[in-house]
């Protein structure tokens, strides 16, 4: 067992007198029940919020409710992430459900004097409709939120993830008391199986079934596994959930582990995640106070188990088998299959793992049954989503969303469209081993069977919205450098391969791409795909892949005609001014950092070649669209000082 997450700077909580069976269950949720229309503050206490000063809002809070003598009348409760990442600070009133956004000490101050001394809610700090630029007050009629279904993420913001209390307020534990005191293994398997919950962590498995699988193996030692490594570059599903709501991956463990015949389990969690560990860790400890973790739980005679184990942040660390070996002290680099977990895992022994947003699921399909789940999504792919909405959408942050939604209803509906008047260029989805998908796809559902058709994957739940400022030979070329850099070196395909199409493709970004070369990334990439000993191999070239089928015309542009549409790749563009659009408002030459932007005020300003850099800050500035981007090979030799910036930087 592993020392490493031994924290005894946190207070035991002490075991309550009686066993913790139902009706004492009802008691704490009776309790809560008589507080839950008491006047709080739900202030956001997630990663991106306390980064952005939560805690000096917090204070800045309490202090305005005492001198206005409601400090008794209102309770400041730091939740976990509320989703509206981009939005933040945040916070939202209870029991009236107002919103408020982008907060400091100072508003925090405004809204206790305005809208709970006064009765009267500031509208300076409301979001505010993305088209008529009205206040929209109550956080059910924002877009991004109306438009969500929850079932994973259905806790957060609104329970304090360092109060057992609250989560049990909310049906915690209740799922778990079922399962232990009035089902048996075979009975929460089948459950799991008729929901049709699949795996959220990419693979999509099945999850009864992996739980079927291990539960008839017949071992004297079985494990749970939590998977809460999430390397996906932008992608925060599984932390935000541990950090809002650690209790519901707690309670999911324990009921996987009753169905397998576990009594001890790991929750696998990248030490970038400080805020995730420390709520874990009082979770567990609170939970044992409880009577909900270690011996005779529920008074039923099981037992369970759970530790943390603090990964090194390795992305191949998320395959399941590298995940075991580094649990067990090995470097973590995959093994191939079979024997499969299920039979062999962690220590050779019988082992289940699951990623978090996956157990997230499984309680509410115990309190509400399986058809339950089922009426949400399509016939395969069941249920809710929850992605990691991130890049040129105006809203952004983390949603859940019923399988068979679109994608244009994700980027329209919730994402509120593109910003600054940009156009929607793809969508790329499913993180680094995912890939890019036209516009022309965006009525597509959302499923696991419809997204892998088009070459990219549903994965953990990564989406980057993009607009057409992106270079897509650049965008493939970046996620290939994050997989070949991530590569554990153990195969040849995945070792090798990644790092040949990632010198051709920096060659392509730099003007010195040839004809041939597209052709024989599409050889490159299938072979990688077919001969790689992971997921992580096999699914690196997709980038690629997809970019070249739905963008072909830019890399042919590269390649033949020295040019980057976008204007991203330094080597292969120009910028000019256009006269004719030009009203001298003088943004472009604010923003450049050379002076090369000459030009009177209210009069059309010109670009002069030999200072660019090409660092497109004018591209980036100009409202009125006067900026415009040229081919290098169009102007060398009528302005050989083009060619006198760095050859070897390009824009990621």
């Amino acid at each position: 067992m592993s020392k490493q997450t031994i924290d005894d700077s946190l207070p035991l909580v002490q075991p309550h007198p009686l066993p913790l069976v139902q009706p004492h269950l009802n008691t704490i949720k009776e309790r809560q029940a008589a507080r839950a229309n008491n006047k709080k503050i739900m202030l956001c206490g997630g990663t991106g919020c306390l980064a952005g000063g939560s805690l000096k809002i917090k204070d800045a809070i309490e202090k305005a409710l005492e001198h206005n003598n409601l400090k008794d009348d209102v309770k400041v409760v730091m939740t976990g992430c509320n989703g509206f990442c981009a939005h933040g600070p945040l916070m939202v009133t209870h029991p009236d459900g107002v919103f408020y956004e982008q907060l400091n000490p100072e508003a925090g101050v405004k809204i206790v004097d305005g809208h709970f001394a006064k009765g009267q809610p500031v509208e300076r700090y409301m979001y505010r409709d993305t088209v008529t630029r009205k206040p929209v007050p109550k956080l059910n009629d924002i877009p991004f939120f109306r438009n969500q279904t929850l079932v994973a993420l259905r806790n957060r913001g609104v329970i304090d993830p360092e109060d057992i209390d609250d989560y049990i307020a909310r049906d915690g534990y209740v799922a778990a008391s079922r399962a232990l005191t009035s089902m048996t293994p075979k009975e929460v398997i089948r459950e799991i199986k008729d929901s049709g919950l699949r795996g959220r962590g990419g693979a999509g498995f099945l999850t009864g079934l992996k739980w079927e699988l291990c539960s008839v193996v017949v071992q004297d030692e079985k494990y749970i596994l939590c998977n809460g490594d999430e390397g996906d570059p932008g992608a925060f599903m599984d932390r935000s959930i541990m950090e809002a709501d650690p209790h519901v991956v707690i309670e999911g463990m324990i009921i996987a582990a009753k169905a397998i015949g576990a009594h001890y389990g790991y929750i696998y969690v990248r030490a970038e995640y400080p805020l995730a560990v420390k709520r874990l860790r009082i979770a567990i400890k609170q939970a044992e106070g409880y009577g909900l973790l270690g011996r005779d739980i529920f008074g039923s005679g099981f037992e369970l188990n759970i530790e943390i184990y603090l990964g090194a942040g390795a992305y191949v660390c998320g395959e399941e088998t590298a995940l075991m070996r580094s649990i067990e002290g090995k470097r973590g680099s995959p093994i191939p299959r079979p024997p499969f977990p299920v039979h062999k895992g962690v220590w050779d022994k019988p082992s289940v793992l699951n990623n978090v947003e996956t157990f997230a699921n499984v309680p509410q399909i115990i309190i509400h049954g399986a058809q339950w789940f089922k009426s949400m999504g399509t016939q395969k792919s069941a249920g809710t989503k929850v992605f990691a909405l991130t890049g040129a959408a105006q809203n952004t942050g983390l949603i859940e969303v019923p399988f068979g939604i679109t994608l244009r209803r994700i980027v329209e509906d919730i994402g509120g469209s593109i910003k600054k008047g940009r156009s929607f260029k793809a969508l790329q989805l499913g993180g680094p081993s995912g890939g890019c998908i036209p516009e022309s796809l965006l009525d597509l559902p959302v499923t696991y069977e419809d997204i892998v058709q088009t070459g990219a994957i549903v994965g953990s739940g990564g989406m980057v919205v993009m607009d057409d400022t992106n270079c897509m030979v650049n965008l493939a070329r970046f996620f290939l450098e994050f997989t070949a850099h991530e590569s554990c070196g153990k195969c040849t395909p995945c070792r090798v391969g990644t790092r040949v199409m990632l010198n051709m493709l920096t060659e392509i970004t730099l003007g010195n791409g040839r004809e041939g070369d597209i052709e024989l990334l599409e050889d490159l990439a299938g072979d990688i795909k077919a001969a790689s000993l992971c997921g992580l191999g096999q699914t690196a070239p997709n980038p690629v892949l997809t970019t070249i089928k739905y963008f072909r015309s830019e890399y042919e542009a590269h390649i033949r005609d020295r040019w980057c549409y976008a204007g991203v790749c330094r080597t292969l563009c120009t910028f000019h001014i256009d006269e004719g659009k030009c009203t001298g408002c003088t943004a472009c030459a604010r923003a450049c950092s050379t002076g090369c932007i000459v030009g009177d005020k209210k009069q059309p300003h010109r670009i002069i070649q030999g200072r660019c850099v090409k660092c497109r800050s004018c591209f980036t500035a100009c409202k009125f669209g006067a900026v415009k981007i040229g081919s290098a090979l169009a102007t060398i030799g009528s302005d050989p000082s083009i060619n006198t910036f760095n050859d070897q930087e390009v824009s990621s």
